[in-house]
């Protein structure tokens, strides 16, 4: 009973503390205590026997545990983003695909530029950072509400491009090593679940902006909001050549290396967005900088809250909780997406949630004789469904730092395009699995 109190009220203190603006590395500290306390978890390593679990020594474990597998994957991650964006070629991309579409589909273009990028390997938070001046100004031009940039800016980066076969971004490639799969796995089912989150996501999206238009909403301008500035960029196709040396480098090593080829890929996307962009980046140097402490960070963020997980993971109520969904009814990929999805939302993370929940059920479904390619892409389409709740990190900092807008206003379309339609896509994948696709 304590431990049910420690786990959801931990849980519910992390989500508070962090909607009301706590940061991270203070909210699931404060919160793991929380939990720990009402588990009867013993706080210091000196008041266990060795090897006992304690609250301080799981939290660190789980912490540096997943700085230690993927610090490498966000700081290279981040380093090309950046260096993309100081180099003017994600604008210059951006840029592109909104002048070929045009103020006419404006919602279309700004979701089109998101995913190119997004597919190309470009961090999600410098997606957004790249394209809103863009989609402010295309937004305006065309009188549309300016609160559902969020949800358009979120549709086109973390729904179809973000965990679907072959993308470079980290959510589809956590799993590999939990079940010896590749970035490529499922990728017939992972085609047809992105096609059609891409088609009724972009439906619905549209038809809940011109709902709010046909009820007199319109674009207001606000003081201090970003300009396009007309100034020289790099010639798009130059700007987009990084972004395919991303994909297709990560596609020749990804049998061979597994997540390693990542690292190369990301490394060569680094160096030809620097050789190709020269004359636009002043300083690659101070580009990397700023990428490595954007780096520092994401991963740390993520990994305050795989800490608090690794601690939850020795209570009685968590451990459950996990025996019910890898005991769940029907089919044994819906137990690992609920499992996976559950986490992912609780945490506010994908990348989190996934490593929290890969190496407790990667060895039950696979010694059931799961299918390792369809697991993977279940894990990863479920994971990038409820980490876009309310408190997850990637939402406050889209709504709130880049967009300038609220919850109350924006946060409803946000949720429909970044969590309803996910959700959706696992049910289809689980489907399509079922078929014997």
């Amino acid at each position: 009973m304590f431990s049910m109190i420690g786990l959801i009220g931990g849980l519910t203190m992390l989500i508070v503390l962090t909607m009301r603006g706590m940061n991270l590395l203070i909210a699931a500290p404060l919160s793991t205590l929380f939990l720990a306390v009402f588990s009867g978890i013993p706080l210091f390593p000196q008041l266990v026997a060795e090897g006992d679990p304690n609250m301080l020594g799981s939290y660190m474990q789980g912490f540096s545990g997943f700085v230690a597998n993927w610090f490498i994957m966000f700081l290279l991650g981040s380093i090309f983003g950046k260096v993309m964006g100081d180099a003017r070629a994600a604008d210059s991309v951006s840029k592109f695909v909104v002048d070929k579409l045009g103020t006419k589909y404006a919602i279309m273009a700004v979701v089109a530029a998101c995913a190119i990028l997004t597919y190309g390997g470009v961090s999600l938070f410098i997606v957004g950072f790249s394209v809103f001046p863009l989609a402010l100004s295309l937004f305006k031009q065309a009188n549309l509400p300016r609160r559902f940039i969020p949800a358009t800016l979120a549709f086109g980066s973390v729904t179809f491009t973000m965990t679907s076969a072959g993308s470079p971004e980290i959510q589809n490639w956590i799993p590999i090593p939990f079940l010896g799969t590749s970035a490529y796995s499922a990728w017939e089912v992972s085609a047809i679940v992105a096609l059609f989150m891409m088609v009724f996501g972009y439906w619905w999206l549209k038809k809940i902006i011109y709902r709010a238009v046909a009820k007199g909403e319109q674009f207001d301008a606000r003081e201090g909001d970003p300009v396009v500035e007309e100034k020289e960029l790099p010639n798009p196709g130059l700007a987009a050549i990084p972004l395919l040396v991303v994909l297709v480098i990560s596609f020749i090593f990804h049998d061979s290396l597994g997540t390693s080829a990542l690292i190369i890929a990301l490394t060569s996307g680094i160096v030809a967005a620097w050789a190709l962009n020269r004359k636009f980046l002043d300083n690659v140097w101070e580009s990397a900088s700023g990428g490595t402490m954007g780096a520092l960070l994401a991963i740390t963020n993520t990994a305050a809250v795989v800490g608090f997980g690794a601690v939850a993971q020795n209570t009685v109520a968590f451990t459950a909780a996990v025996d019910a969904v890898t005991h769940f009814p029907g089919s044994p990929l819906v137990g690992a997406a609920v499992a996976v999805g559950v986490i992912a939302g609780l945490t506010g993370s994908s990348s989190g949630g996934q490593q929290i929940a890969l190496p407790l059920i990667a060895p039950h479904y696979l010694d059931a004789g799961v299918d390792p390619d369809a697991l993977h892409r279940v894990v990863a389409i479920s994971s990038g469904a409820l980490d876009t709740l309310p408190h997850g990190g990637y939402v406050v900092t889209t709504i709130r730092a880049i967009c300038g807008e609220t919850h109350k206003a924006a946060y409803a379309s946000f949720s429909a395009v970044t969590v309803v339609v996910p959700l959706l896509g696992v049910v289809l994948a689980i489907i399509l699995f079922s078929l014997g696709m």
